[in-house]
């Protein structure tokens, strides 16, 4: 009965949502929750989930076997494993059977349309046991419904059997989300083991053809892009035409992040930053218009990518083009042209241009006080991992999350066998190398099995660190250190603001995420004689579909936690 009434629950949430949002497959803002009161969740059999009695562990184990399904992304990599089954899966199947008597069922689903796709499967009846998203309001809204597991009683109760789990995340990662007033906890964080975030990218190539230095200033870099725009028959000879100064994408808050977080007023408060920041692009800051103004110019200029609009998330043509030597500079993941190994950028520049061809990092754009500041990850606020309420194994599911965060399971995820997928240096670094078939990983560094833990690892810090430029196949270990030197330059450690549960965002990430991708592909695209009109008329309707009830919301909130304070201690 409990799981044909959620499925009803999320159904109509479903169709309210089509209904609203009036064709073409964007998401529209859902009627907000009334109130967030920390029901108890029940079982199957009546009683609380953490209430629920589970056969006792003899060693860890179950007396009887138990089965779990587990979602995993599905990224569609041409040539890649099967996500569902590799080498990788069947670690973790006969890990989890042999230590716990638990069967592990991986069920694929697609990255890029991952928030709708659980959506549909938490209707249907058919969502994993342990569910893994970026995003926390999407967690929210189920939560709201009764959809997820309260997890603040079960972490505590089983602290004794996930010691894994508690000794890599902490409570500062398992507790992240824990609601101040309510005490619920809906997720559990997942670590971050790097924090360095976004690197801008030019091609060395280029700059050498030019005779240019790698630039320094914002000025610099757009001299370089007039450069490379005025110089195409020089440096693309037959193929100018097809010359992009500057590559981005759709997603322009997260591709030219270095840029929008350098117009941030360096003392900016941390109240001012939190009301601001529902949305991790910077869209509602205040500085943000203007950095967008100077990518419109760029964009009329001739600068940009005139078609970056046109392809949304998991297409590969942009890709495509830079591997083709078509594009002079991007700003993208700090390691982005090193992943995939003989696939990568960097790779495929040097067998169709030649060796010399390669993007290396920059670090390019500086603040009113010349700093180049930049916004780092976190350890916490990676993967939110979370159990949906038709789980009806949360101790074998907390296993499954203490078994992927042993040392020894991370450190096989990460770099395999050797001899396979890695070698062991003459300094005890772990080099990773080209791998095929089954043995093939669909993401960097395995994070799609890792869950706990983005980033180099290894199963030792010091071994990670050792490590860090020998972890792509590929790649010269030279550029791949100096990128990660330069995404962490001048760095600035968010901050976890946890004032419980803002109710205003619950139901409207995904409209208001599509939102504010329109607002910045609108407005780079748009006139010049236009940019504040097409700019204020996007924030405008932007505002209206919860952006600003959420920044009231969270004004308020700090005032009630902080009181007058701007700043956290």
């Amino acid at each position: 009965m409990k799981k044909k009434v959620l499925s009803m629950l999320l159904t109509c949430f479903m169709v309210m949502t089509m209904t609203a949002c009036g064709g073409e497959g964007k998401p529209a803002q859902a009627d907000q929750p009334q109130s967030n009161t920390n029901t108890a969740v029940t079982s199957t059999d009546g009683k609380s989930a953490d209430e629920a009695p589970a056969s006792e562990l003899v060693d860890g184990k179950f007396a009887e076997t138990r089965q779990i399904t587990v979602e995993i992304y599905d990224r569609g990599n041409d040539g890649g494993s099967d996500p569902e089954n590799n080498m990788y899966t069947e670690y973790i199947k006969k890990g989890m059977l042999e230590e716990h008597n638990v069967e592990v069922t991986f069920k694929k689903v697609p990255r890029w349309t991952e928030v709708d796709d659980i959506n549909n499967l938490l209707a249907a009846q058919e969502a994993p046991d342990i569910c893994v998203t970026y995003s926390y309001p999407t967690i929210l809204t189920y939560a709201t419904m009764g959809g997820v597991i309260d997890l603040s009683e079960l972490v505590e109760k089983y602290k004794a059997e996930t010691p894994n789990m508690w000794n890599w995340l902490g409570e500062t990662n398992i507790l992240w989300d824990k609601d101040p007033v309510t005490g619920s906890l809906w997720a559990i964080e997942g670590k971050r083991a790097e924090t360095g975030r976004i690197t801008t990218f030019v091609r060395q190539d280029w700059l050498d053809k030019l005779n240019m230095k790698a630039p320094t200033t914002t000025e610099e870099f757009e001299k370089m892009l007039i450069a490379f725009r005025d110089n195409a028959d020089t440096l693309l000879g037959a193929d100018a035409d097809k010359m992009i100064p500057f590559s981005t994408s759709y997603d322009i808050g997260w591709r030219a992040s270095n840029l929008i977080e350098s117009f941030v007023d360096p003392s900016i408060t941390d109240k001012e930053f939190y009301i601001n920041g529902f949305d991790d692009r910077m869209v509602t800051q205040k500085s943000t218009k203007e950095a967008v103004r100077l990518l419109n110019k760029w964009y009329n200029d001739g600068l940009m990518w005139k078609d970056f609009a046109l392809y949304g998330s998991g297409d590969t043509t942009e890709d495509s083009y830079m591997k083709a030597g078509y594009v002079g500079a991007f700003i993208h993941n700090w390691d982005y042209p090193f992943r995939n190994g003989e696939d990568s950028i960097n790779a495929n520049l040097s067998r169709l241009v030649g060796p010399d061809a390669k993007f290396v990092a920059v670090d390019a754009f500086t603040n009113s006080k010349g700093q180049h500041a930049k916004w780092m990850y976190s350890s916490a606020g990676d993967r939110k991992i979370f159990f949906p309420t038709t789980n009806d194994e949360p101790l074998a599911s907390l296993l499954y999350i203490d078994f992927i965060s042993k040392p020894e399971t991370i450190a096989y995820l990460q770099m395999g066998e050797k001899g396979v997928t890695h070698n062991v240096l003459d300094s005890g670094a772990i080099e990773l190398v080209a791998a095929t078939g089954d043995a093939i990983q669909n993401s960097g560094k395995n994070i799609d099995y890792t869950i706990t833990c983005n980033g180099t690892f290894y199963g030792d810090s010091e071994l990670a660190v050792k490590s860090m430029a020998y972890g792509y196949a590929a790649a010269d270990p030279a550029l791949v250190q100096a990128a990660y030197k330069i995404a962490a330059n001048d760095g600035i450690a968010p901050k976890n603001v946890n004032v419980g549960t803002i109710e205003a965002e619950a139901g409207v990430g995904d409209t208001l995420s599509a939102k504010r991708d329109q607002i910045f592909d609108q407005a780079v695209v748009a006139s010049v004689a236009d940019f504040d009109k097409v700019w204020d008329s996007c924030m405008a309707d932007y505002l209206s579909a919860g952006g600003q009830a959420i920044m009231d919301e969270r004004a308020a909130k700090w005032e009630q936690f902080f009181g007058s304070s701007v700043m956290l201690p």
